[in-house]
């Protein structure tokens, strides 16, 4: 299979299923910034970060792959000619938002409460956390508009909302873990 199949060089693609649509498409923007989100979690997983953490982040990097493939499905595909669900094995299940949810709870036992906002920074890997974190929450932004438009699995907005608040507080546990001065953000007088 060739990487290049110049079936975009007009400025559509296609969904799963063979739907055609323009690259701007709400849908291609929902999973291309979920694709980049992607990204930015393999960056963190490169650093020199605890096992754990990398463990978690592969996990996640595995989930987000489905959430792609759920945004990459219109819903006039979603069910096959057998009426069973295409993606009857990929979907996202509750217990997905409970890791994440059990993995935030294990992360803030060990951090001070927060009394202020957090300024992003402090340390390289850190900062990759917020960048996440904000991409997470763009993701998050246009799956919600998506959503609008095209009904979804709400599971994906419940995921993307989860997921950028572990994305916080893994950056202010990393703070802590990497000795990183997290930095309060105190508004001026």
């Amino acid at each position: 299979m060739k990487v290049y199949t110049k079936t975009g060089d007009k400025g559509t693609t296609a969904l799963f299923g063979g739907t055609r649509v323009p690259k701007h498409h709400i849908r291609i923007e929902s999973y291309g910034t979920v694709d980049e989100l992607n990204s930015y979690i393999g960056l963190i997983r490169d650093q020199e970060i605890d096992a754990h953490y990398k463990t978690v982040l592969a996990e996640i990097q595995d989930r987000l792959f489905t959430v792609g493939a759920i945004l990459a499905t219109p819903p006039e595909k979603e069910t096959l000619k057998n009426g069973q669900p295409r993606l009857q094995n990929l979907g996202l299940v509750e217990t997905d938002i409970e890791f994440l949810e059990k993995e935030i709870d294990t992360m803030e036992e060990s951090l001070p409460q927060m009394t202020h906002f957090v300024l992003p920074g402090g340390h390289t890997t850190v900062s990759y956390c917020h960048i996440a974190r904000c991409v997470c929450r763009r993701a998050e932004r246009l799956s919600v508009h998506l959503n609008d438009l095209e009904p979804t699995d709400e599971l994906v907005l419940t995921y993307l909302n989860r997921l950028s608040d572990y994305l916080f507080v893994l950056a202010r546990k990393l703070s802590q873990d990497l000795n990183a001065e997290e930095v309060k953000w105190i508004p001026k007088k």
